[in-house]
C-alpha cells in the first residue's frame, strides 16, 4: 500500500473526530492532529483503535504517543504494515 493511499485512509479515519474541517481539506503530512484539526486528546484513543482495525496492525502506547501529525500516522503504519 502507498504512503498516499495510507494518507488518505487515515484522513477519512480522522474526518469524523476533526472539528476543524477546513484544515483537514487541505491536510498535509504535517498537519497537527491536535491542533490543527482540533481532535479532542481524550478521542486518540479511538483513533489508534480505527487505525488498529484498519490496518490490521497493532500499536502499542509508545508508539501512539508519537502520533502527533497525519504524517506521524501514515509512517507508523507503513511500519506496521
Amino acid at each position: 500500500m502507498s504512503e498516499s493511499e495510507i494518507m488518505e485512509k487515515v484522513i477519512n479515519i480522522l474526518s469524523p473526530y476533526a472539528k476543524n474541517k477546513e484544515a483537514l481539506k487541505n491536510a498535509t503530512t504535517d498537519t497537527s492532529i491536535l491542533k490543527e484539526l482540533e481532535v479532542n486528546s481524550s478521542r486518540l484513543v479511538d483513533i489508534i483503535i480505527a487505525f488498529e482495525d484498519e490496518f490490521d496492525i497493532e500499536v502499542g502506547d509508545g508508539d501512539a504517543d508519537k502520533v502527533t501529525t497525519i504524517g506521524a500516522a501514515v509512517g507508523l503504519i507503513k511500519s506496521k504494515i
